[in-house]
């Protein structure tokens, strides 16, 4: 099967007429309706736009086949300026949400410090529980639709690209593992001190540094999220058919089943 032939079946496929596609490729329905007739065809950056409107691989669209399947021809095309700005966008909003999370759990800190005067600290509270809320919903409000294909299709990415992606990654391992061990540790410490208190282990000694525990497990927290996450967002571009086969198997699958029904 030939580009021309591929171009005409996808068109047909997706109900769209020459003029439709046209406007969506910006260019004019002549110029498909040469492409789809053997008589030209579309300049890298046009080829791009097809690829990822039809959700095919660049090189499905060239290569000559007979079929149109198989998960090796599938793919979303990620630039390289998509995948910095998806970096970019991750990083502002793993610190908008991190920081939501170190507020709300700050919000404890009023009652530790000033149980002897409810009004001081249900207003304090407050403020910090709101700050929380409007921190996180503020990270909800910018989160951009246009990077959430990447979390639900294979990608295809320049490989070049890639091994730059990995060497960056490598460079930051080290940095990302320290500051979740340490972030864990620190959630750890804080939690343990409540845990004796409850059980009566401590017998009152830790209650006076209750403050000091709730501002390690906020401080923990914020760093185990913002960390993971932005992580995660490496790897989703270096290793994404690891993702992609993550999502797909059986036990989240009937998760989102469920979810869905």
């Amino acid at each position: 099967m030939s580009f021309s032939e591929k171009l005409l079946q996808l068109r047909k496929e997706k109900g769209y007429s020459q003029e439709v596609l046209a406007e969506k490729l910006c260019t004019t329905r002549q110029a498909v309706s040469k492409w789809e007739n053997g008589q030209g065809f579309p300049e890298t950056e046009k080829l791009l736009m097809i690829g990822n409107l039809f959700e095919v691989s660049i090189d499905y669209l060239l290569k000559e086949s007979k079929v149109k399947t198989g998960v090796e021809e599938r793919g979303y095309y990620v630039s390289q300026e998509m995948a910095e700005g998806y970096l970019s966008h991750q990083q502002k909003s793993t610190n908008r949400i991190a920081s939501g999370v170190f507020l709300l759990i700050m919000a404890c800190l009023p009652y530790v410090m000033f149980r002897q005067e409810p009004v001081v600290y249900s207003f304090l509270i407050i403020l910090l529980a709101a700050g929380g809320v409007i921190t996180l919903a503020s990270a909800i409000l910018k989160d951009e639709e246009r990077y959430h294909v990447l979390e639900k299709e294979a990608l295809m990415l320049d490989q070049g690209y890639v091994k730059l992606l990995m060497e960056r990654l490598n460079r930051l391992k080290s940095r990302y593992v320290s500051v979740i061990i340490v972030g864990v540790g620190m959630v750890a410490v804080g939690g343990m001190a409540f845990l004796l208190e409850r059980k009566g282990i401590s017998e009152g000694a830790l209650v006076p540094y209750y403050p000091v525990c709730v501002v390690l497990i906020a401080i923990g927290a914020y760093a185990i999220i913002r960390t993971s996450m932005l992580w995660s967002s490496y790897s989703l571009l270096i290793y994404n058919e690891k993702h992609i086969n993550w999502r797909n198997n059986g036990f989240w699958r009937k998760i989102r089943k469920k979810i869905t029904e």
